[in-house]
């Protein structure tokens, strides 16, 4: 039976204006299982016109900080209360596995306890200006209508570090799904009226890039657009936004360095890089998708990664007893296979895996590990979203850190090692927006995270975010009681 979905447009659900629908697959098992409307340009264009109206004059913008903050702390109660059910609609929506999806959407929920906790924080400044009888200060406001845009991927979690500063500072916000997977998003957006938030602060729509993406990023009334997703999308969004001049923050993605030395605890290093890897069968953005490994340890090293490998139990992502599920979409599989086929024409040698597994549809990959003699093979900087490692060799710290940084990417790094002044100049020295030491994939409410050069700009999460969907004001008053002198008398 299909589940047929609607989206949230100034707190009602609602179809497209044209009655336009598309499909969406369970990866699993390959069958249709919801429908989900196609959005307009009009049904963008309502959507923010509710998101403007509600920011400058609905109920939303005469709350103080702390009842926002109160309406962000019943958004992540019920989050935890239903993560059941939005694991389980983002596990058959995704691929993901359920073990997973639940757990992350209770943890999710930390985020916002984190920002609600933000709201009465947001500070300005007095200012010790250089002019008598004048008293200066910085106010902060909110931007206006934000429109954020997650991919399928994490998305409850890139929501969340999207909807959370940017609720908090006071802005609201129209919100693209990915059109791959939206089921769990519209779930999502059922807790918003629950949790006290006014009609018209959160729209939900979904569709394609275009018009749907197009015309939310380039309308005249969004003040900033958050986009995580591909290179070539943004590219899109940058210039949708040269008309409306909205702040834009870009995260997309990466082919992060697992670096790992010879006197690492090789052990643990393995087991971060499968997880790093295999972890989401490699569908995540900051994926340790390049093993560096120093040539002492990399016989050892792969040996016990094939092992562990060999061994990961794929299959029905509902299953507690599942290590990787399928692969979200066609695109990202074919994408795999003809990487990995072009790979081994210009050197690479498959160690293990390397094909699709048989566990169900066809949407399932088998962890892959391809050793690249050459680092300018094509396969070594491209992100293909998919349990494929490659695998290369070095000999001193400074041949690690050239080959980490010869990439166009720079969102994340992992380093192994036990010598702590050699982690402390690595870190520093990796062009990386994140980099994890003897960990990896670790996050935190608290954390900043993003990237450099082609894995974008701005950052998420952490305090600092909710001042990034905020804009200062500088109030001048003077003190004096004496008029203003006229500037044309003479003195």
């Amino acid at each position: 039976m299909t589940t047929r979905y609607q989206m949230l447009i100034d707190g009602a659900w609602t179809d497209a204006s044209d009655g336009a629908t598309f499909d969406t697959f369970d990866p699993a098992t390959g069958q249709v299982w919801a429908n989900v409307p196609e959005a307009t340009a009009r049904d963008v264009d309502r959507a923010v016109h509710a998101a403007h109206q509600a920011c400058y004059e609905g109920p939303w913008a005469r709350m103080t900080p702390t009842e926002r903050g109160h309406c962000l702390r019943r958004l992540a109660d019920l989050l935890t209360e239903r993560s059941e059910t939005l694991g389980e609609i983002e596990t058959r929506d995704t691929g993901k596995l359920f073990r997973e999806t639940r757990w992350q959407a209770k943890y999710i929920s930390e985020f916002l306890h984190f920002y609600a906790g933000a709201a009465d924080k947001i500070n300005g400044d007095t200012l010790p200006i250089d002019k008598p009888d004048m008293f200066v200060f910085t106010d902060r406001e909110p931007l206006g209508v934000v429109a954020a845009v997650v991919p399928w991927n994490s998305q409850l979690f890139l929501t969340a570090v999207k909807i959370g500063p940017a609720l908090a500072a006071g802005n609201t916000v129209v919100l693209k799904t990915s059109e791959h997977a939206p089921a769990v998003i519209l779930e999502f957006g059922r807790l918003i009226a629950e949790a006290g938030i006014p009609d018209g602060v959160v729209n939900i729509v979904t569709g394609h890039g275009d018009p749907c993406g197009k015309a939310l990023t380039s309308h005249p009334l969004v003040a900033r657009i958050s986009f995580t997703g591909g290179p070539a999308a943004a590219r899109h969004v940058l210039t949708n936004s040269t008309g409306n001049f909205a702040q834009v923050s870009l995260e997309l993605g990466g082919k992060s360095p697992f670096i790992v030395f010879d006197d690492a605890d090789i052990e643990s290093a393995v087991n971060g890089s499968v997880a790093g890897i295999f972890g989401a069968s490699g569908q995540s953005c900051v994926a340790g998708s390049r093993l560096i490994v120093h040539e002492d340890a990399a016989d050892d090293f792969l040996a016990r990664m094939q092992t562990i490998a060999a061994g990961i139990r794929i299959g029905d992502p509902m299953a507690d007893d599942t290590e990787m599920g399928p692969l979200c979409t066609k695109g990202q599989l074919e994408n795999i296979e003809a990487q990995i086929a072009r790979a081994v024409e210009q050197g690479g040698r498959v160690i293990c895996g390397g094909s699709r597994a048989e566990a169900g549809s066809d949407m399932f990959f088998q962890p892959t590990i391809i050793d690249c003699p050459d680092p300018g093979m094509e396969i070594v900087d491209t992100e293909l979203f998919g349990p494929v490692l490659c695998v290369l060799r070095f000999r001193t710290e400074d041949e690690a850190l050239r080959l980490a940084n010869d990439t166009e990417h720079g969102l994340a790094a992992g380093i192994f090692t036990r010598d702590s002044a050699r982690a402390l100049r690595m870190s520093r020295a990796v062009r990386a927006g994140i980099v994890w030491v003897n960990t990896y994939r670790a996050i935190s409410p608290v954390a900043e995270f993003g990237g450099m050069k082609a894995s974008g700009y701005g950052r998420e999460s952490g305090f600092q975010a909710v001042y990034d969907y905020t804009r200062p004001k500088t109030v001048w008053i003077n003190t004096s009681d004496a008029p203003v002198a006229n500037p044309f008398q003479p003195r």
